[in-house]
């Protein structure tokens, strides 16, 4: 057992060592020093053995370069039996300034690389400097903004020859929004005597801080045609890798001024406009839609405050949902948004809208100004028999042939005969005879009526006034469309059964005008709300049904309870 013990021991041992033996070299190397700001610098580490493939850390790399995408690789070679194995990484660096820097060694389990030292120096461009072949340049249309301004930012890059495949990098600022702004441009020019191809993209950048910051450059990869193109693999043309950076570009962001006590929206030009639903007037109960838009130039759609709503207390406002969006204009942002509301006059006469203002801050004074919305006056006109039932047939609408029918229309005459024969005079004499022994007999019945309807039992079948019958009409026509769903359906045949009830005050307007029809209110502004708001879905009609038949009862009820209260002038 103890030997058994020692053997396990010993090949662990033998595990251990042969593990720590893996890796027996690492070399770190570059493949161009010195090298300029604008290009990059390829880092090679290899490793002989076998590693983790994780082993690399290149985090002490971030001080001095910005460190792109690493490659693994690993490779296996048996010559005469000797086994060799390799590990490979391989590292894009991109300087941030010029000086001479240190590439620190690397650790590689037991085993570490030597330190390289590189020289970093100013991009050599002139008149008596050769061309490069490819370089990235950077610009800005300023470099001192507030905060939440815009900031233009133009990089091109330059291609002396052409490139197989490539990605440009947008351009990097900490705490800020950056967006590609319009399409590429493409086009050419000739430089120190050589011809480049010349790719144009353009960026907004709205910082989200204030203070000191510096924009880095945007990166460029690509596959570029190898000079000597006759020379041929296969298929396939020589091609070589090509890496720049555009130069970085310090900015100032300026916090918000002291004085600002409104919604910051830093601009050159904001305005405010409106529309009104065309060719509307304003009666009572009756929806009118206004539109404001509010624009501003160099911002985002979010940015943009929410729209003042003042109203008279006469109206009843149902807002719509808001849109917002931003669009590009010859390289400036600018944003929109567009809200909508739907108001309903609840009482007649002249009223003054206020006058809307939405402050902002003008980049280019340093002042505050403000987009306005002039005060309207307006006419609101009561609601007449012809806005209370419509006569017209209503588009759409399923009850349309409902409401014609119930709607108080002349009847149509009997056709008159050429020729009337006129009855002789004994004829008329007997006719007014019987007329009068008529009404003799008519106001008889009356008096019977009136000395005995004391003790005589109330009957149980009444007669139905006209009022009734035409309220009656309108309520099943009301129903008729809550079927339907349509809130203009509904709206119409509601305003005609309103009308159609023996209301003590006159005609109404409103459920809310009366107290038997008030509790009805609730449940309209809720289907107004749903037509004209901001909610999403189906409107159910189901309150609103259940709500109409107690107050129709209640309504029926009442009327009953009036009319027995006193006899009837005329009885059957």
């Amino acid at each position: 057992m103890v030997m058994k013990n020692a053997f396990f021991l010993f090949f662990t041992l033998s595990l251990v060592s042969s593990a720590w033996a893996d890796v027996s070299q690492v070399d770190a190397t570059i493949d161009k020093n010195p090298v300029m700001l604008d290009e990059a610098i390829q880092l090679t580490v290899i490793s002989e053995g076998d590693p983790n493939r994780d082993a690399f850390d290149s985090s002490a790399l971030l001080k001095d370069f910005v460190v792109g995408r690493t490659s693994v690789s690993t490779q296996t070679s048996i010559v005469n039996f000797d086994k060799r194995q390799t590990t490979t990484w391989t590292t894009t660096l991109f300087p941030r300034k010029t000086g001479r820097f240190t590439i620190p060694a690397f650790r590689i389990e037991n085993q570490q690389s030597a330190p390289i030292q590189v020289e970093v120096i100013p991009v050599q461009d002139g008149a008596n400097k050769p061309a490069r072949d490819y370089y990235v340049t950077t610009e800005v249309d300023t470099d001192s903004v507030y905060l939440h301004q815009q900031i233009r930012y133009t990089t091109k890059l330059y291609l002396a020859t052409g490139i197989e495949r490539g990605s440009l990098q947008a351009p990097e600022l900490t705490n800020a929004q950056v967006k590609q702004i319009g399409d590429d441009k493409q086009y050419s020019e000739i430089i120190n005597g050589k011809r480049y191809q010349i790719i144009e993209r353009s960026f907004a950048i709205i910082p989200q801080h204030s203070g000191e910051f510096t924009v880095r450059g945007p990166v460029f990869a690509g596959e570029v045609l190898a000079p000597n193109t006759n020379q041929r693999f296969g298929f396939f043309n020589r091609t070589q890798s090509v890496n720049r950076v555009g130069p970085d570009i310090d900015i100032e962001v300026k916090p918000v001024p002291a004085n600002i006590g409104y919604h910051w929206l830093p601009s050159e030009f904001v305005r405010l406009d409106e529309e009104w639903q065309q060719d509307k007037e304003f009666v009572v109960g009756e929806p009118v839609t206004r539109t404001l838009t509010l624009t501003a130039m160099g911002v985002v759609e979010e940015q943009l405050p929410d729209l003042p709503q003042s109203y008279p207390p006469n109206f009843k406002l149902y807002p719509d949902q808001s849109n917002t969006a931003t669009i590009n204009r010859d390289g400036t942002l600018i944003a929109q948004r567009v809200e909508s509301v739907a108001l309903i006059p609840t009482q007649a006469g002249r009223f003054v809208l206020p006058e809307l203002q939405v402050p902002w801050f003008n980049v280019l004074t340093g002042e505050t100004e403000y987009a306005r919305l002039p005060a309207r006056s307006i006419e609101v006109k009561a609601a007449t028999s012809a806005t209370r039932a419509p006569a017209q047939p209503l588009p759409e609408n399923t009850f349309q042939s409902s409401v014609e029918q119930n709607t108080a229309a002349p009847q149509p005459q009997p056709s008159v005969p050429a020729e009337i024969s006129v009855p002789s005079r004994d004829y008329a004499w007997w006719a007014l005879a019987a007329l009068w022994l008529a009404t003799l007999a008519g106001w008889g019945g009356t008096v019977y009526y009136y000395r005995n309807a004391r003790a005589r039992p109330a009957k149980t079948s009444i007669r139905v006034a006209p009022g009734i019958e035409a309220e009656k009409q309108a309520f099943n026509t009301l129903l008729d469309a809550l079927k339907s769903g349509k809130t203009g359906s509904i709206q119409a045949a509601l305003k005609h059964w309103l009308t159609a009830l023996d209301c003590p005050k006159g005609q109404l307007i409103r459920p809310a005008d009366w107290e038997v029809t008030r509790p009805l209110q609730v449940p309209v502004d809720e289907m107004l709300q749903y037509q004209y708001g901001n909610h999403a879905g189906q409107w159910q009609p189901e309150l609103l049904v259940s709500t109409l038949k107690q107050v129709r009862q209640t309504y029926l009820q009442q009327r009953k309870t009036s009319a027995d209260s006193l006899p009837a002038l005329y009885p059957s």
